[in-house]
């Protein structure tokens, strides 16, 4: 059985555990426990981290990455190298543009970190988050279903759990149509259900 360790309420341990249920990867998560121990296994002292067989890993997107290709699941992660690529384009846009966008407002509004507490930060920072939503729109609108195509891939797990966190956070946000759809179809996953759309901060 995989063992993971991070808190559940994390979006980064959220990914692992959704790519862990579209594959059926039995799981064994446990909390972080101390920081030293944390740290023996990633120096960065992050979660999340897992071990098997192999040894240990981290990088949340690395991670899924990982198992996909382990287990085989080339529709999560294609072989193909341009078809990789499309996926894996999506999923570093999710790690760095996006991620870096969302969070003054999201630690500012949901968090309450005291050194996010600045009201023109925020504001910024919810500017910024909805036009890169605004992108990710325009894609979901050209594809018609899904961030890199017509079907469902590992970038649509990194990128459907900030969506959600999007939508979770209060802040204004304009009306995106193709954003709306694309979350009524994740809906329809049962992995996206128990950890993407449980609305946990």
């Amino acid at each position: 059985m995989l063992r993971l360790i991070g808190q559940a309420t994390s979006i980064n341990v959220r990914k692992v555990l959704w790519t862990c249920a579209e594959i059926g990867i039995p799981v064994a998560r446990e909390d972080r426990g101390e920081e030293a121990a944390l740290r023996a296994l990633n120096p960065n002292g992050l979660v999340p981290v897992i071990e098997d067989e192999e040894g240990v890993l981290w990088e949340s997107n690395t991670i899924c990455r990982y198992l996909a290709a382990k287990h085989g699941r080339a529709d999560l992660l294609p072989v193909a190298p341009r078809a990789r690529a499309q996926v894996e384009r999506w999923m570093d846009w999710q790690a760095t543009d996006l991620n870096a966008s969302w969070r003054g407002a999201f630690m500012g509004l949901v968090r309450r970190h005291p050194d996010h507490a600045d009201a023109g930060r925020i504001a910024a920072s919810a500017r910024a988050w909805n036009e890169l939503t605004k992108i990710l729109d325009g894609q979901l609108a050209r594809t018609g279903a899904y961030v890199a195509g017509d079907t469902f891939t590992l970038a649509d797990i990194v990128i459907g759990l900030s969506v959600n966190r999007w939508m979770m956070t209060p802040i204004e946000r304009p009306d995106l149509p193709a954003v709306a759809a694309y979350v009524a179809r994740l809906m329809a996953r049962p992995g996206f259900r128990a950890h993407g759309a449980n609305g946990v901060a």
